[in-house]
């Protein structure tokens, strides 16, 4: 939630900076969204960073390295919550696993029982990347639509800049009411609620608001703004 923010904020900040030679030429805006992109390298870049000098799992000791003894020396230490080491650290004993195959792999999942689960989440996931990505994707758009991001200056050049601005702004403002907030209602309430309650109730309220904010489109952005605000930000929480 808060790099969805800071993204926000820094495509702001380079507009911001870029507003003299936009107005100058609206060709500058190439500039702005090349930037924009950069910044979204640089924790990409730290994650990798420390991904590289993490230790790694004791399942990836076991099943990729074959280091049996790395891997139960790891399992000891993080149980014991020290970082007290033993013998076996070193030279690790280096075993053949059998390497995992797509007989192992139709064999489990083609019980139901585990199959179940494996399509309950790959499902799931594929159903929040169309709501996630579909509503997020088309801030712009929705921003537009209720007029949020259109301006009216004379100035091609200018109207250019404040409509950039404008969906900028509008996207801090969407995402602080929003997405910030359901994020970390989830955060308070995951482990009281559980993890299959809060998605179904997720499921459940996202399909009601699509239907009612498809439905009624057309009339929620001529008549009644505020409650079309109201629908959409409800489902940057949801």
């Amino acid at each position: 939630g808060f790099g969805i923010l800071d993204s926000a904020i820094v495509a702001l900040i380079v507009l911001a900076a870029f507003r003299s030679a936009i107005i100058a030429d609206v060709s500058a805006v190439d500039y702005c969204w090349r930037i924009v992109l950069g910044c979204g390298a640089i924790p990409g870049i730290a994650a990798l960073y420390f991904r590289l000098t993490i230790p790694e799992t004791p399942r990836y000791t076991m099943d990729v390295e074959h280091d049996v003894n790395k891997a139960t020396s790891d399992v000891a230490n993080y149980l014991q919550k020290t970082d007290t080491t033993d013998e076996n650290d070193g030279p690790g004993n280096h075993v053949g696993v059998p390497k995992a195959s797509w007989s192992d792999f139709t064999s489990y999942f083609g019980k139901w029982k585990n199959g179940k689960v494996l399509l309950g989440t790959s499902m799931s996931w594929f159903a929040l990347d169309i709501a996630f990505y579909g509503i997020g994707l088309n801030n712009g758009i929705i921003l537009s639509a209720i007029g949020y991001a259109d301006t009216h200056d004379a100035d091609f050049n200018l109207r250019a800049y404040n409509s950039l601005k404008n969906m900028a702004l509008g996207n801090i403002i969407i995402t602080i009411m929003g997405t910030v907030p359901g994020y970390w209602v989830t955060v308070a309430f995951v482990d009281k609620w559980g993890r299959k309650p809060i998605q179904i109730m997720g499921f459940a309220v996202l399909t009601v608001l699509f239907i009612v904010m498809g439905a009624a489109f057309n009339p929620l952005k001529e008549h009644s703004i505020p409650a079309f605000i109201v629908l959409f930000t409800l489902l940057q929480v949801i």
